[in-house]
């Protein structure tokens, strides 16, 4: 199977991830708007998520890979499978203990989080009913590592959609119910997050059982003594430690932007999130898909000592980042409006709301070509086994986000915490590159200057159109003609999108030449 097609599999998986997940938050803010109850349960919610980054999708997940996809190549998939089931073992003992320490240590997390909180009281009940989610996450990004190692990549791909739809029933179903029940009906969402937890790993057992890879969990602590004494499970740990550190700072930022934020406005938190919503659109199609497919062939690539393909991987991963993200990251700059008006105006989200979520869309456009990138560059240092320099540099790029923080939230608010969000994205991008090319692991091909400035006349076309629809349509004046003003947006995308293509195909970009195997 050629790579492109591979991360176009993901890539649509997670455009579908993406869309439910919108339309859960367009509901979400139709039916609960924007007050301090909304905020407790971003805060509440970003709290197994920090968790599940560090733990299960980050930490674990950069160690595990490599490793599992080196032995693979190494062991055969005997020894992968004994791998699988020891590191199984300690994940399973691990998750139990964390999750107890979540649910009572809930007051001192939030407080963490967002001390100025006005509903403190309400996230600390919510965060209790949803840390348990972290445990089914972190063995989602168990088997997912599993099934991406075998190129099995539809199905992890496709398992956020199940947590989305389980949040949108229980807006729909759930909040009515708990609202007859005297409860306040945001909690249904808790509920939701739960059921979503259990369906996302659920549904990705039947996959590996099929592969005969499904993990045995030993409960005793023979069995726990056992994963421990293997030292290939052992060395998975000690590739953890370093990348724990490194996940950890990037949610460290998360958590102090989060703090700041529950000392602004009432709704800080909930314009955030909802401006992130979106930007996550293209990081996840296209930095998460093109990561999570280059990140075992990178690894079996350095397995197998093979230099000169870990460089092309890399290459085409990079070009296609540029190709990709930079339209998207002057569509976020420049057409930010629209996209909020369109999404999330709609019932109790005012027009003062559609402005102060643009402003915060509007500071992630600044960095989104650093935010992508690093999605593929950070795999080049993980696939051999250093994960001191991404730590490094990411402790680094913290302490510059929080001394812009100091300098321009006082100006800018809330849109602030988004803008220096994208600039240490920028520099921590930069970074790795640099790193990559002056030891030798990154040899760019031929034709990058060409490449790029190919690249910005499409882009210039692009934003023309774009500039054009954003100041020409009134779009909080449209509220009541919803089908007039999504037809617009539709149009000005697709419009923009084709003559993007078409000026790429006129000044000799080739898209096939993209195709790999």
């Amino acid at each position: 199977m050629s790579l492109l097609k591979s991360a176009s599999t993901v890539s649509l998986l997670t455009l579908a991830s993406r869309i439910t997940g919108l339309v859960r938050d367009v509901l979400f803010a139709s039916v609960f708007g924007v007050s301090a109850l909304t905020d407790a349960f971003n805060v509440a919610f970003r709290i197994p998520n920090l968790f599940r980054r560090v733990f299960g999708e980050g930490a674990f997940s950069q160690a595990f890979v490599p490793v599992l996809a080196a032995q693979k190549t190494e062991a055969g998939e005997e020894g992968a499978k004994a791998l699988i089931d020891h590191v199984a073992t300690l994940l399973a003992w691990a998750l139990v203990l964390l999750c107890v320490a979540g649910v009572l240590g809930a007051p001192w997390l939030v407080w963490a989080m967002a001390s100025g909180l006005s509903g403190f009281d309400a996230a600390v009940v919510m965060t209790r009913w949803m840390f348990p989610y972290i445990g089914f996450m972190s063995l989602v990004a168990l088997a997912g590592g599993i099934l991406n190692t075998w190129r099995k990549f539809a199905v992890p791909a496709a398992s956020p959609v199940l947590l989305n739809l389980s949040l949108i029933l229980a807006i729909v179903a759930g909040a009515p119910l708990f609202r007859r029940w005297g409860i306040e009906p945001i909690y249904a969402q808790c509920a939701g997050v739960l059921v979503g937890g259990v369906l996302q790993l659920a549904l990705q057992l039947p996959a590996l059982r099929k592969l005969g890879l499904l993990p045995r969990i030993g409960l005793s602590f023979r069995a726990l003594r056992t994963a421990w004494a293997d030292p290939t499970t052992r060395k998975v740990v000690k590739l953890m430690a370093p990348a724990l550190l490194g996940v950890s700072v990037a949610q460290i930022s998360l958590l102090i932007n989060t703090q700041i934020a529950s000392h602004l406005a009432t709704g800080s938190v909930t314009w955030i999130v909802n401006a992130d919503r979106l930007m996550e659109f293209p990081t996840a199609m296209l930095g998460v898909a093109l990561g999570v497919v280059l990140m075992p062939q990178l690894a079996g690539a350095r397995a197998a000592k093979d230099d000169a393909r870990y460089s092309a991987l890399l290459d085409w991963g990079l070009r296609l980042v540029v190709l990709l993200s930079a339209p998207c990251a002057v569509a976020l700059l420049l057409f930010s409006q629209p996209l909020v008006a369109v999404l999330f105006h709609n019932g109790a989200y005012s027009g003062e709301d559609v402005r102060r979520t643009t402003l915060a869309l509007m500071g992630y456009g600044v960095g989104l070509v650093g935010i992508v990138a690093i999605k593929v560059l950070a795999p080049g240092y993980y696939a051999r086994h250093d994960m001191r320099t991404p730590v490094v540099i990411a402790v680094a790029v913290l302490v510059l986000i929080q001394l812009l923080n100091l300098v321009l939230v006082p100006v800018l608010q809330h849109a602030a915490l988004t803008l220096t969000i994208a600039i240490g994205a920028l520099v921590n991008a930069a970074w790795l590159l640099v790193g990559l090319i002056r030891r030798g692991s990154y040899r760019p091909a031929p034709g990058w200057g060409r490449f790029v400035l190919q690249v910005a006349a499409g882009t210039l076309v692009l934003a023309g159109v774009l500039a054009w629809g954003a100041q020409h349509v009134d779009w909080i004046a449209l509220r009541g003609q919803r089908l007039l003003r999504i037809g617009w947006l539709a149009a000005l995308i697709a419009g923009a999108g084709l003559l993007y293509f078409g000026v790429l195909a006129a000044v000799g970009v080739r898209l096939r030449s993209f195709m790999r195997r």
